[in-house]
């Protein structure tokens, strides 16, 4: 399906969709657990600021959410807080990075924490994030060995201070503690004649030069590359694939076996922009081809800023969920809907299932409960609010796998939600924007054996 739009008017169309509310009155640094009808809900906040861009991490009881805090004047710094009771209850917030206000984030490249054990046992955490450069931006991380008490002052990750920008990164950590990195990387576009026509997010676009020339979205994409490099500088930063679309988050897992996958979104030809997905079994030094996920033929002009995301169960299945441009059946009006799709090997996938999703669907997440089920959670347009939606997938009779969903929270306007297994527990996080300043809601999704989360509301 065809969807004409100038770069400049999806992103202004893609920003009335996620905006995540802006910094207002004062609000006290709050931990605590607040009873919402049959539900309970923890809120995270930072005095005077407004909270959003969640990403979450867990282990067993132990989980751990970072996240963005915005000035009223400007200014971005990240935070991070620690549950050790399966997010009952949570700490209160640490800043991790030690540069006020150099974070650079928004909802597709959020502070990205992530989870490691040392050779030794040793439990870390890292916090990846982007600021500027010496010539564009950069990603920096920060490691905390006190399970989140304090952090190191931040790091720049190796290779990636090139020209150009670079961000949307994720990250997953090895069994022996190593910490990769992923990210979109536009050092190739830097000294390019058409650099101009692709603007860093939060830059007005009047003040960004148009190309003389309409670009060509596939030459063009062919300079923006997907990286992997280690924090430990072990593996040199280096391109797995060019041709990836800029501005889509990347999604990154780790097998049982330890081989490591990666998915994004690749521009094909004829500006088609369908997921695609690799694989390395070398500790990744080397990927393997690039497959297609699923032949969606989305062809569009610009970026979706909607990304992929991925993981992987115990027995090694991988599993996918994403966004796409469909065709309403009830109104015939183009779309975005959420599909899912698993592979045993990572060779080939399974055709794409639809999760019941509702309106205009955006920012999917997946993760694996304590079951073996697949979770999905993603936001999604409800009487011109966003709500943020979870839905656990089941194998039906037919052998398909059905999903059934559970609207998350109770209050209005909830975006870019994130999600985690503790033990036979979801925990989702999200982004509320109302009441202002926006704020993070967290709360934990009791699943068992053939069960869903909850029913919808």
């Amino acid at each position: 399906m065809k969807l004409r739009m100038s770069p400049r008017a999806l992103c202004l169309a893609i920003m009335c969709l996620s905006w995540v509310g802006a910094p207002a009155s004062a609000q006290s640094v709050t931990a605590g657990v607040e009873s919402r009808a049959a539900r309970s809900t923890t809120t995270l906040a930072v005095n005077g600021r407004a909270s959003s861009t969640p990403s979450i991490a867990a282990e067993a009881a132990f989980v751990a959410v970072a996240w963005s805090a915005m000035l009223p004047g400007g200014g971005t710094d990240v935070f991070a807080s620690v549950s050790r009771d399966s997010a009952a209850t949570f700490g209160a917030p640490v800043r991790v990075n030690n540069v006020a206000g150099d974070a650079r984030v928004n909802g597709e490249q959020p502070p990205r924490i992530v989870l490691a054990r040392r050779a030794t046992g040793d439990r870390t955490m890292h916090v990846i994030w982007t600021t500027r450069g010496k010539d564009g931006t950069k990603l920096v991380s920060a490691r905390s060995d006190d399970d989140g008490r304090s952090f190191a002052p931040a790091a720049t990750l190796p290779g990636s201070d090139a020209p150009g920008n670079r961000g949307w990164q994720n990250a997953v950590a090895t069994a022996g503690g190593r910490v990769y990195a992923f990210w979109l990387d536009h050092r190739a576009m830097a000294d390019h004649s058409m650099a101009a026509g692709h603007h860093e997010h939060g830059e007005d676009p009047a003040r960004v030069k148009p190309p003389s020339e309409k670009p060509d979205g596939v030459a063009m994409a062919q300079l923006s590359k997907l990286y992997v490099g280690s924090l430990d500088g072990s593996v040199p930063a280096h391109a797995i694939a060019p041709g990836v679309c800029y501005c889509c988050k990347t999604a990154v897992a780790r097998g049982p076996d330890g081989t490591i996958y990666a998915a994004w979104r690749h521009v094909y030809p004829g500006n088609v922009r369908d997921i695609a997905f690799t694989s390395s079994r070398d500790d990744g030094r080397t990927f393997a081809p690039p497959i297609r996920v699923s032949e969606d033929k989305w062809s569009l002009e610009g970026c979706p800023d909607d990304g992929p995301a991925m993981a992987v169960d115990r027995e090694g299945r991988i599993h996918i969920a994403w966004p796409t441009l469909i065709t309403d059946r009830t109104s015939g009006e183009p779309t975005v809907a959420v599909f899912y799709a698993s592979s045993p090997d990572g060779r080939r996938f399974t055709p794409r299932a639809p999760v019941p999703t509702e309106g205009v669907a955006h920012h999917p997440q997946i993760v694996i409960d304590g079951d073996g089920a697949p979770v999905v959670a993603w936001d999604e347009g409800s009487q011109g609010l966003r709500r943020a939606v979870i839905a656990r997938g089941s194998v039906g009779t037919d052998g398909e796998v059905v999903f059934r969903r559970t609207v998350l929270g109770d209050g209005p306007s909830a975006v870019y939600p994130v999600v985690a297994t503790s033990g036979r527990a979801v925990i989702a996080a999200w982004t509320a924007v109302q009441p202002s300043p926006s704020v993070i809601r967290i709360q934990r999704i009791e699943t068992r054996h053939g069960a869903s989360p909850g029913g919808d509301r």
